[in-house]
């Protein structure tokens, strides 16, 4: 793959822009040429930093009762440890195309994929609850910018490989995700039982996703035709699980050019329909995360087959982030996919309630189904706008507000949790949430675009 990618020989290299010129920021041929190495180095840079976003969020989730323990957490506290990552995505997301602009997304990668690294090895001998929060906030900041840029970067980058770039970017993802859940716990064992170095040892894999972005650190590489261009637009970066806002120009620099006419999305049915129902399948796949291992274990699922449990649950968003955006774009109406995802979730739900241990396998399967929402919701913000900037528009939107609603869900579980000293609640939480989920996701696939809605 990388090799395919690679083909074009040479790339050229321009001068760091100087900010305010748009000219001079979009480069000019001309330096040095780069040859195929440089995006042999890309690719691997994207595959690593796309490993890399998930890990953070399931490993804590296997080995959640052992952190719980061992920083003598309430379930509360627990709760707000597992609604720290649509925080972090919401606030630090947002922040993300604005420092592209200024210092480069490179750059901006490099820093965030250094900043997961820093986090994961600070937090589990931060001594105490709140250093344990403090540093995987700062892993979840570096995890944010890489939702935001990665897109970016592969649409500037491979604008021609948009499709099969994007699929391995989703891929690697969703394997990261499922990597961390299964075998954090047999390597915890393995080293010596300590849940504090299970956590710690992630931070290697960051640390290797580091050096590929190195070379991309000043900006200097522009990517093919980079040349040939007065500047790059600001709109927004399409992809997987990622807050989209305003794309980082090709050259990774400073230019900036008129911004498209602004849509009013709080005016818009659709668009609020799409928020809602982002943050609600967001919820839905944060409680999962961080809890779906304890509830197996408290059933008397042993520590090792609960960590393979949440793997399945989220693995399956690899074959499946492939098929259901492909189906939904051929029907006019995608709210019967909506209804089918979430009649898997209720299943899978009353069957973590029913029977958690005797069907854990079929449990885990359902609710991964259920999980693959995401990619849907990501399918539909692409068809609810007829333009780029429109969806670049609702992208921002409806990521940026569905992961505000999506941050008392993981909490809430938690103090119903620790209130009760069950899960009978929680899952009751869970069911009730899947709902509203499925009747603002219907409403979201209706065939109409924003532009006709949110329009000045």
């Amino acid at each position: 793959m990388m090799g395919h990618m690679a083909r074009e020989e040479t790339r050229t290299m321009t001068p760091p822009p100087r900010r305010g010129s748009a000219a001079r920021a979009a480069g000019k041929p001309g330096g040095a040429p780069v040859r195929g190495w440089t995006m042999r180095l890309l690719v691997l840079g994207i595959v690593l930093s796309a490993l890399n976003l998930r890990p953070a969020i399931t490993s804590l989730g296997a080995l959640l009762e052992e952190v719980r323990d061992g920083l003598g957490m309430s379930g509360t506290v627990a709760g707000l440890l597992t609604s720290v990552p649509p925080l972090c995505f919401a606030v630090f997301g947002v922040m993300a195309p604005r420092l592209a602009r200024r210092f480069g997304a490179g750059a901006v990668v490099c820093a965030g994929t250094a900043a997961i690294a820093t986090g994961l090895i600070v937090r589990p001998y931060a001594g105490g609850t709140a250093g344990f929060l403090a540093g995987s906030a700062l892993a979840l900041m570096g995890i944010a910018v890489g939702n935001v840029l990665m897109p970016v970067i592969v649409k500037h980058w491979f604008p021609d490989r948009v499709g099969s770039m994007t699929g391995l970017y989703s891929m690697a993802l969703a394997l990261g995700t499922a990597l961390a859940a299964a075998v954090t716990v047999p390597l915890t064992d393995a080293l010596g039982g300590s849940w504090r170095t299970g956590l710690a040892l992630w931070a290697g894999l960051a640390v290797a996703a580091v050096l590929p972005w190195l070379p991309f650190v000043r900006g200097r590489v522009t990517p093919p035709g980079a040349g040939r261009k007065a500047a790059a637009a600001e709109t927004g970066g399409d992809g997987p699980e990622q807050g989209r806002g305003p794309q980082a120009p090709a050259s990774a620099g400073h230019a900036r050019v008129q911004a498209p006419p602004r849509l009013r999305m709080t005016r818009s049915r659709t668009a609020w329909a799409l928020a809602v129902f982002f943050g609600l399948q967001a919820t839905a796949a944060y409680i999962t995360m961080g809890w779906m291992a304890q509830i197996f274990r408290d059933a008397g699922v042993p520590a090792g087959t609960a960590g393979l449990l949440l793997a399945v649950t989220m693995v399956m968003g690899v074959p499946l982030a492939f098929v259901i955006p492909r189906l939904a774009t051929r029907l006019p109406h995608q709210g019967p996919i909506v209804l089918a995802l979430g009649v898997c979730g209720l299943a899978g739900y009353a069957g973590l309630y029913l029977a958690p241990a005797a069907g854990a396998w079929a449990w885990a399967l359902l609710l991964g189904v259920a999980n693959c929402a995401f990619p849907l919701a990501l399918t539909m913000v692409g068809m609810r706008a007829r333009t780029g900037p429109g969806v670049a528009q609702l992208s921002a939107f409806a990521q940026s507000t569905g992961y505000l609603i999506s941050i008392p869900g993981p909490l809430l579980v938690g103090v119903l949790y620790q209130h009760s000293g069950g899960w009978g609640l929680p899952i009751a939480l869970m069911s009730v949430l899947m709902i509203p989920q499925m009747a603002v996701g219907f409403l979201a696939g209706r065939d109409r675009t924003v532009e006709d809605e949110a329009a000045r």
